[in-house]
């Protein structure tokens, strides 16, 4: 019988802040299911088992047992390095499963805080490392101010980095490969330098100068759409069109989530909760007033 999941989180201390692997099957980071009959199973394990009832048919064909996406919690107190991915072109030719595009989506920032996404100008590959190597690659990045609500978008190729003091759910493809451009000489928490990828990076880097960076949910691209639901009364959301297994990720408030009449669970802010593909139905109850969810599916 498969159910509303909720998974153990893996929590991550990072030399600017941390991270919360809310739902992970990056090899050796595999969440574990926390209720029900399956609890104390990966989500490897389970997607072996249920296959295309957990994942649907269309996403176990294109993935296998491999769950596709990694949901994170991440919350700074510092810059994060400059980086970027590869598409799944470069990543594949590179050895690696699948590339890595990912979203943003700002649960809190402080006044003035700020993140990077894209060039502000042109450069040319020659261009970035002279930059780089100059410490000043910085220069010709585009600055982003936040404040809670806002979306990014970021496809592999886009140069990219979060600032410090936010709080953001990452939404992106199964995959850990980061290019990590410049870190401004700072060491890791071991008291040695970060190890840089800026040759690496040359050829997975999307050059151009784009109008704008920032978007708002709904977002969609071939891995992932993301919407926002908000409830005030009970609602029902049909699965039946979707070939996928659905998330939901908890914004604010709490609420009762029903797939059957005995099978439930309840989601509060922070958590994320799957539903399986093989759920047609599933019910939202908020439970103390208001409540906002991100929802996911391929």
């Amino acid at each position: 019988m498969l159910y509303p999941i909720k998974f153990i989180p893996l929590v991550k201390t990072l030399v600017w802040g941390s991270e919360i692997w809310m739902l992970s099957a990056v090899e050796g980071n595999e969440s574990v299911v926390a209720n029900g009959p399956e609890a104390g199973k990966t989500i490897t394990v389970l997607a072996e088992e249920y296959k295309d009832a957990l994942l649907g048919k269309g996403v176990y064909e294109r993935t296998g047992a491999r769950f596709p996406l990694l949901i994170k919690d991440i919350v700074t107190h510092d810059k994060l390095s400059i980086q970027v991915h590869p598409d799944d072109a470069l990543a594949q030719k590179r050895g690696y499963p699948c590339g890595k595009t990912e979203m943003w989506y700002i649960r809190e920032a402080e006044p003035g805080a700020s993140l990077i996404s894209g060039f502000a100008e042109q450069v040319t590959p020659e261009q970035y490392k002279a930059l780089v190597e100059q410490h000043r690659i910085t220069d010709v990045l585009a600055k982003h101010s936040v404040v809670p609500g806002d979306a990014f978008f970021i496809p592999a190729g886009r140069i990219h980095a979060i600032g410090a003091g936010i709080s953001l759910y990452e939404i992106q493809q199964t995959s850990n490969t980061t290019y990590r451009i410049y870190d401004y000489g700072r060491p890791g928490l071991d008291g040695k330098p970060r190890q840089l990828h800026t040759e690496e990076a040359l050829d997975a880097i999307d050059y151009k100068v784009y109008d704008d960076y920032k978007d708002s949910l709904p977002i969609s691209c071939p891995y992932f759409t993301t919407s926002l639901l908000e409830a005030c009364d009970k609602t029902q959301i049909d699965l039946r069109d979707k070939d996928s297994f659905f998330l939901l990720i908890g914004l604010k408030g709490k609420a009762l989530l029903e797939t059957a009449p005995d099978a439930s669970v309840e989601i509060s802010e922070g958590e994320t909760v799957l539903i399986p593909a093989a759920c047609k139905e599933l019910s939202v109850t908020p439970m103390d007033g208001d409540v906002k969810l991100i929802t996911v599916f391929q």
